[in-house]
């Protein structure tokens, strides 16, 4: 599958890079370099996500930290939020490059902090850290999207974006599952720093030919909006105090629970666009969908090595495996939404793509049954995953479309706050329930998968893909208020 399938565009005249008449393409003289540089990114994130997910269950045994299992995710996503608001000011003041370089060491700095921890509490530090650098790193490639490709390229770039997932979701697992028991689950987190410099160095010089700088309608170019950084820093702030009420069960902590809600609501409304809570039509619809859509499926997806290790006695490496080919079918899934025929049906194809989702994650409870075979979860995460390719391409696009040049950075970092606290806020919620029925007392062991039936508490498990299916069953509804009026 190529990346610049058959988004092509033939033109009249003579473009950079281009003859008369040659279609032009993502991977065209004009675009080549970039295209390389930043799918380059895509694929450091990809590698990162499939490995440290793999590892997690057994570096949060060993730290003793498995009643904080859902925190060694969920902070990466509460101080994304703060990296999203930042970096959408950043571009739109002074263009991508720089809130994407300072993102991308930020993210590799945070990793080799994680790699270290001597406590679970360090991990988590290095996850925040991460997750600042995420932050960064993901509006500025939404705005370098837009600012460096025209629109009919878009989607292609976000085809191409979902397939640079399908190598590190299949060999992701593998290589993490090896090393983490054979090495160490610390140099899953410590090798992954060293792939840093290639995409920055190759993307880096292109991208200052081609995106650098204001863009055209910008105002305030030399003054941030101090206001959106404190709004942003109450929501992360919000979202930490409601995911530590979560773990904390006991009547107390409804004090840090009313502190958190009363900071976050507010603010969450006034950095989102109006009418996201209520699903209107349009624009805001889109921002909704998307945390939507990413929530559950994370919530999800974040829980399957756990539950196949200590309740089906999977090995680390097998459970990881399970979610391998998740990555070829989002690729598919996106490379659908990219064709030029699909355009008139968008909105259909994301309602359906959210269908699927639901069957995915409404399945995934069903192995804790041990006569149900595990390789009918890999067959309905495989399908739940090409609806999320179907899906998050499609809003991507749908969000750069409906935005201005100038507020494309603020659009693009809305969208990402809505995915990042939509699964800080799910992931504090079922997190919260998992401790409450017993999921924190269950126990990987040793490297090696523990013995089929010996640890109890599935239905901690149960309850968590309930929430989430819950949720995706609700996207689809919201699906269909996608288009404006």
């Amino acid at each position: 599958m190529g990346v610049d399938g058959e988004a092509v565009k033939v033109v009249g005249g003579i473009g950079e890079g281009t003859g008369p008449g040659e279609k032009v393409t993502v991977l065209s003289g004009a675009y080549r370099a970039l295209t390389f540089g930043i799918v380059s990114v895509v694929l450091l994130i990809a590698f990162e996500a499939t490995a440290v997910g793999t590892a997690m269950p057994v570096a949060a045994d060993e730290l003793n930290g498995i009643s904080l299992y859902a925190y060694a995710f969920s902070s990466f996503f509460t101080t994304s939020l703060v990296g999203m608001v930042a970096s959408g000011q950043w571009c739109d003041r002074r263009g991508p490059v720089p809130p994407l370089a300072t993102g991308i060491v930020a993210f590799g700095a945070g990793l080799v902090l994680s790699g270290t921890a001597a406590s679970m509490w360090i991990l988590v530090l290095g996850r925040a850290v991460q997750g600042v650098g995420g932050g960064l790193v993901i509006v500025a490639l939404y705005v370098t999207v837009s600012r460096a490709y025209p629109e009919e390229l878009r989607p292609t770039v976000m085809a191409a974006f979902a397939a640079s997932w399908v190598v590190p979701s299949i060999v992701g697992p593998l290589i993490s599952g090896t090393v983490t028991e054979h090495l160490g689950w610390r140099w899953v987190f410590l090798g992954i720093p060293v792939l840093v410099v290639l995409p920055l160095a190759v993307m880096m010089p292109p991208l200052r030919r081609r995106a650098s700088g204001p863009p055209e309608g910008a105002e305030n170019e030399s003054r941030p909006d101090s206001r959106r950084i404190r709004l942003a820093l109450a929501v992360a702030l919000g979202a930490g105090l409601l995911q530590y009420a979560g773990q904390d069960l006991r009547l107390l902590s409804l004090v840090p629970a009313l502190a958190g809600a009363a900071l976050l609501v507010p603010s969450v409304r006034a950095l989102l666009p109006r009418g996201t809570f209520r699903a209107a039509r349009g624009l805001p619809a889109v921002v909704l969908l998307r945390g939507m859509a990413a929530g559950s499926y994370i919530v999800a997806e974040s829980f399957v090595p756990l539950m196949l290790v200590t309740q089906r006695g999977l090995s680390v490496t097998m459970a990881g495996l399970t979610l391998a080919a998740g990555g070829a079918s989002w690729a598919l899934g996106s490379f659908l939404q990219s064709r030029p025929r699909m355009e008139p049906h968008r909105e259909r194809l994301v309602r359906t793509g959210m269908a699927l989702v639901t069957f995915g994650i409404a399945y995934a409870p069903l192995v804790l049954v041990h006569s149900v075979p595990v390789w009918t979860l890999v067959v309905a995460l495989t399908l739940s995953c090409l609806g999320m390719g179907m899906v998050i391409s499609s809003l991507s696009v749908l969000l750069l479309r409906l935005s201005a040049p100038e507020e494309t950075g603020r659009n693009s970092a809305a969208l990402q706050m809505s995915d990042s606290l939509s699964n800080v806020l799910l992931l504090a919620a079922t997190g919260a329930v998992f401790a409450a029925l017993g999921g924190g007392s269950v126990s990987v062991g040793a490297t090696h998968g523990a013995s089929e039936g010996t640890a109890g508490q599935p239905a901690a498990f149960v309850v968590v893909y309930l929430v989430s299916a819950a949720v995706a069953a609700l996207g689809i509804l919201v699906g269909g208020r996608l288009r404006a009026r």
